[in-house]
């Protein structure tokens, strides 16, 4: 990923901005998303019941320029980079990818939004024999908040301290129970945000039925399943992209219990823990958990 100045943005791959050839004047887009209210009119009196308010797709705008004083080549080269990613066959006929529009403003790390690129037109190339081509671009993000440009990810072993085998005759002191202290558990994430978090989880075998707990908020994933050796489960919690399937390519969506809520499983602000139990006769089963950090503002 390309390393972000302050003023600089990152558009699908294209770096314009502060000491790049484009020239930003203006970005819109960059506030509270635009809301989808559901109230519906009152029959009989005036005015409405309020509904659920969710947030449609953010819109970004950017008001930009191509400045290569002197050589139009060099700015029909940078027109044309800008039309390639727009272009790109791979997000654009794939249903499901998502680009990136990367930002980084003063005091702010570099935030990342995930959509796909709307607009890439040259206003007018009346003035390409100087090197200026002003830009309207625009890119919707699918999802109105804000991302950590930086993946966090654990992984975790079984969890073992509710298990119910007891200790083994003979016994020698010194006795420990290997229960770890809250500060050294391996199952402690963190949301650097403001607001709920989508972790990715894949799950590799052999193990069955596993069972995932988001300790502070109860909420569980329960899966009835078993899986072989080099056998893998992925999970993907973000809207619009929620599925289970198994080893990269078969549904295994059925699998999941009726408690278990993709559309509620997240990672809250603050810390956090995630624990699991399976059956595993090798211990060499894993969790690995990976999110972005995420925020309502840049």
């Amino acid at each position: 990923m390309l390393a972000l100045a302050q003023w600089q943005i990152d558009f699908a791959g294209v770096l314009v901005g502060h000491k790049t050839s484009v020239s930003i004047s203006d970005v819109e887009g960059l506030g509270a998303a635009e809301l989808r209210t559901q109230d519906v009119l009152n029959p009989a009196d005036d005015g409405a019941f309020p509904g659920v308010d969710l947030y449609a797709p953010r819109a970004v705008r950017i008001e930009a320029g191509i400045r290569t004083p002197g050589d139009p080549a060099a700015a029909l080269d940078k027109l044309a980079e800008i039309e390639a990613v727009a272009a790109n066959p791979s997000i654009r006929r794939t249903a499901g990818a998502l680009a990136q529009l990367r930002l980084r403003y003063p005091g702010r790390d570099t935030k990342v939004l995930f959509g796909r690129v709307r607009r890439a037109e040259a206003v007018s190339t009346s003035q390409a024999i100087h090197g200026w081509i002003p830009l309207d671009l625009e890119f919707t993000a699918l999802d109105p908040r804000f991302h950590d440009d930086v993946v966090s990810s654990v992984t975790l072993p079984l969890d073992v301290s509710n298990s119910r085998e007891g200790f083994t005759a003979p016994l020698v002191a010194p006795i420990t129970t290997g229960v770890a202290t809250p500060e050294t558990r391996p199952g402690w994430v963190i949301n650097e945000g403001n607001t709920g978090a989508w972790p990715s989880i894949r799950i590799t075998g052999p193990v069955a039925n596993p069972r995932i707990l988001h300790v502070d908020s109860g909420r569980v994933l329960n899966l009835d399943i078993s899986l072989g050796v080099g056998e893998r489960i992925d999970i993907e919690t973000r809207p619009g992209t929620r599925w289970v399937l198994r080893n990269g390519s078969g549904n295994a969506a059925s699998a999941l219990s009726s408690a278990s809520r993709l559309d509620l499983f997240q990672i809250p602000p603050g810390r956090s823990e995630i624990r699991w139990t399976a059956t595993d006769y090798t211990n060499t089963t894993r969790l690995a958990v990976s999110w972005r950090s995420a925020w309502t503002a840049l």
